[in-house]
């Protein structure tokens, strides 16, 4: 084998090697996480999202981090309230590393050490509290839990962002209990429910009876106005056709005596006249009968009378 041909492919093989191992040392970080660095075993710098090459034999990426948020849920955990009361806590801790240094080099196994801070600061806040405040501030607990906690792992480069109490358990005797208080409430409540539906109810029965008593009194009302507007009318027509019968008389009166002057009626025809107004006044419904005072008259009246008669036969 020739040496020349040997040497160069061990150099072809260290070119390769070489080649491989600087194609190790391009590294892309996504947006969603950082790495930390170190040169020598000592912390450099910390990429962030893009393009880094890193020099070979010198630096290396000890450490990965997450930035996304990230949700540590814990077993449930036991604790005893203000009252000697003993309950299960069931908790979940919303996370986000926001310093990436002081992750990697601020504490060892920090989720190891989030459950005990939690741990921990659930059984001081539940120690000052009894059972009934415990059960009904979940919200109370859930802030001063997440304050513990944000403080506590502020150092670490962690930012606590909330804390969800999942489940809180009290003992099955007391669960019971709560069951019956439970129940009972429910009961007074659909009473009382039932109680303000029949109140409701005949309110509106009350009102419905009252409204329709005021539109029967208003329809009787309308009913008698426009009956008396009717007999009124009535009367002014009645009243209107008499004053227009009582005109229409004395208009043909007047027109009879107008043309009675008009022909220069004769002492007969006068006569005449004067008897047939004393025969209308006698069918008439008078109570009082005008008799000529004299008789001569009546006596002269009456002849005249049987002459003109005569005169009118022949």
């Amino acid at each position: 084998m020739n040496p020349l041909h040997g040497l160069g492919l061990v150099v072809g093989l260290v070119i390769i090697l070489l080649f491989l191992y600087a194609a190790t040392c391009v590294r892309i970080v996504s947006q969603a996480k950082a790495y930390v660095i170190e040169s020598f075993g000592k912390y450099r710098k910390t990429w962030h999202a893009g393009f880094h090459l890193k020099v070979p034999f010198v630096e290396r990426v000890v450490q990965v981090v997450n930035l996304r948020e990230q949700v540590l849920d814990f077993k449930p955990q036991a604790v005893i309230t203000k009252d000697n009361v003993k309950m299960g806590v069931d908790s979940a801790v919303f996370f986000q590393i926001t310093d990436p240094y002081k992750f990697t080099y601020g504490i060892q196994n920090p989720f190891i050490a989030i459950e005990n801070l939690t741990s921990t600061a659930l059984r001081n806040i539940f120690g000052e509290m009894e059972l009934d405040e415990s059960l009904t501030s979940r919200d109370l607990i859930n802030t001063k839990l997440r304050a513990v906690l944000d403080e506590a792992t502020d150092p670490w480069g962690i930012k606590v962002n909330r804390v969800e109490l999942k489940s809180i358990v009290p003992p099955n005797n007391i669960q019971e209990a709560m069951e019956k208080q439970m129940r009972a409430e429910r009961e007074r409540r659909a009473v009382l429910l039932e109680a303000e539906g029949e109140k409701a109810s005949a309110v509106l029965r009350a009102e419905g009876l009252k409204r329709s008593r005021v539109l029967e009194a208003e329809a009787e009302k309308e009913a008698r106005i426009l009956r008396a507007e009717a007999e009124k009318e009535a009367a002014i027509r009645q009243a209107e056709g008499e004053a227009e019968a009582i005109l229409k008389v004395q208009e043909a009166t007047a027109e009879g005596l107008r043309l009675l002057n008009a022909s220069n009626p004769t002492k007969e025809i006068l006569t005449i006249k004067s008897l047939e107004a004393l025969a209308q006044v006698a069918d008439g419904q008078a109570t009082k009968l005008i008799i000529p005072s004299e008789l001569q008259k009546i006596a002269s009246l009456t002849a005249t009378f049987a002459e003109t008669m005569n005169a009118i036969k022949d």
